[in-house]
């Protein structure tokens, strides 16, 4: 009878302790793992919280996956402007961007100039790049709530390339490993903050509908709102040459 309680009382210590804890590394693979499409097409509301004052942009977003994991995406305002982003991204390197400003000029966005507004809004150049998993060290801080929702807590630290932020924390959803909130820190402070809202599953594919870049201090914000979205639709690779933007 001892022995049996023994055995009882060690199972029972066993299910009290974690199995696993898994790594901030792994984490984010599980987050990177998360379906996403081969092209997409939307149109997006962009508003701009300023001074007490809103000023309202729109925009169509072009995107298609290419070899080598690589992607290429094409922003083009509608309204008030025909200004034009277009960035290819890279594996293992920094991606290329070039605006084509209104008068038709095209403008090469250098690395270092990623710290910069995009059309005065609180998105910076470096905020619309993609993110390879493989350019970050990741730490797991631990949990903790972000949106009303419980989150895994981890840390990155961009390891190739210009750094424009010190690091970023990333507040993954427990249910499905989709981010909901980022931290953004450059020289040591807390500069701004990214969260998703209204995510819907749509073709498989978890997406946000309402999207919000909000300064630490809260005296700005931009906020991005879905109007229409098409996956895996045919999108002409032309749509995404440096030339086509003239």
């Amino acid at each position: 009878m001892k022995g049996k309680i023994g055995f009882v009382c060690l199972l029972v210590l066993m299910m009290c302790l974690p199995v696993y804890a898994m790594t901030g590394r792994e984490v984010m693979e599980k987050t990177d793992a998360l379906p996403e499409p081969d092209t997409a097409k939307s149109k997006i509301l962009m508003l701009i919280h300023k001074g007490g004052k809103v000023l309202e942009k729109e925009f169509i977003l072009q995107m298609k996956q290419f070899d080598n994991d690589e992607d290429k995406a094409l922003i083009a305002f509608i309204r008030p402007t025909q200004i034009k982003l277009l960035t290819h991204s890279h594996k293992g390197k920094d991606d290329d961007q070039w605006l084509r400003l209104s008068s038709g000029k095209i403008k090469r966005i250098v690395s270092t100039g990623r710290d910069k507004p995009f059309v005065n809004s609180h998105f910076y150049y470096e905020d619309l790049t993609s993110v390879d998993i493989d350019d970050y060290a990741y730490k797991l801080l631990g949990e903790e709530s972000a949106v009303g929702v419980d989150c895994y807590k981890v840390e990155g630290v961009k390891q190739v390339g210009e750094k424009v932020y010190d690091k970023v924390i990333f507040y993954v959803r427990k249910s499905d490993y989709f981010v909901v909130r980022v931290d953004f820190f450059k020289k040591g402070k807390f500069l701004k903050f990214l969260e998703n809202y209204k995510i819907k599953e749509i073709d498989g594919i978890l997406t946000p509908y309402k999207l919000k870049m909000e300064t630490a201090d809260g005296k700005g914000k931009t906020e991005l709102v879905l109007k229409g979205l098409k996956y895996n639709i045919d999108i002409d690779s032309s749509k995404f040459r440096k030339e086509a933007l003239r």
